[in-house]
């Protein structure tokens, strides 16, 4: 079979007068420069996002590189759930369910940074479970927008892009709950002040 390379050009043409624009193989549906402009922050603060979250989960807890890294990424993350805001209420009837993936993505990292700075009762699980869950639910709003685009991810049915992420995320946090050493240690550290306090 010979490539026609009009064909070429005018599918570029086409794409170009329906308003679509490529950036690293992923189609925007949008020309518009505002619009794009808004796109590029976003891109920026989610590869920001996706590298110190999984900075802050590998890093040792505590304070440090781990608290350090969890600070930049609730930041990036608030900067993705603006501009994922923006993009959305641009594209509301197409974009809808992303503007809620990111509320709940950027909801629960709230809640695991409050638990953590405020000391709820069993604040490491929590905070464990609300920030793993972000980082989970950020990468699932991710995958059912881009997915189809993506090598091998395109592959899939579109009901993985919203199932695997989860798949994958959950038996991690699960884990880390029940075997994470912060976990235990305080279940210790609560352990020997209730013996303490109920000597008898």
């Amino acid at each position: 079979m010979v490539a026609d390379p009009a064909h070429g050009i005018q599918r570029r043409v086409n794409m170009e007068s329906d308003g679509t624009t490529i950036v690293l193989g992923i189609p925007i549906p949008s020309s518009d420069p505002v619009f794009l402009a808004v796109v590029g922050v976003h891109i920026l603060f989610g590869l920001a996002t996706v590298t110190t979250g999984a900075a802050a989960m590998l890093a040792q807890k505590g304070r440090g590189r781990h608290s350090n890294f969890g600070i930049i990424y609730f930041w990036c993350l608030f900067g993705v759930f603006v501009t994922m805001s923006a993009l959305s209420l641009m594209r509301w009837e197409e974009n809808h369910h992303l503007f809620a993936l990111g509320s709940i993505s950027f909801g629960l990292a709230c809640f695991g940074r409050t638990a953590a700075r405020r000391g709820w009762r069993q604040w490491p699980r929590l905070h464990l479970t609300g920030m793993g869950m972000s980082y989970v639910v950020m990468l699932t709003a991710f995958y059912v927008d881009n997915g189809k685009n993506l090598p091998l991810w395109r592959e899939l049915p579109p009901v993985a892009f919203w199932v695997l992420p989860s798949a994958i995320g959950m038996p991690i946090i699960l884990h880390a709950l029940l075997r994470h050493p912060v976990a235990l240690d305080f279940d210790r550290s609560r352990a020997a002040s209730a013996r303490s306090a109920n000597p008898d």
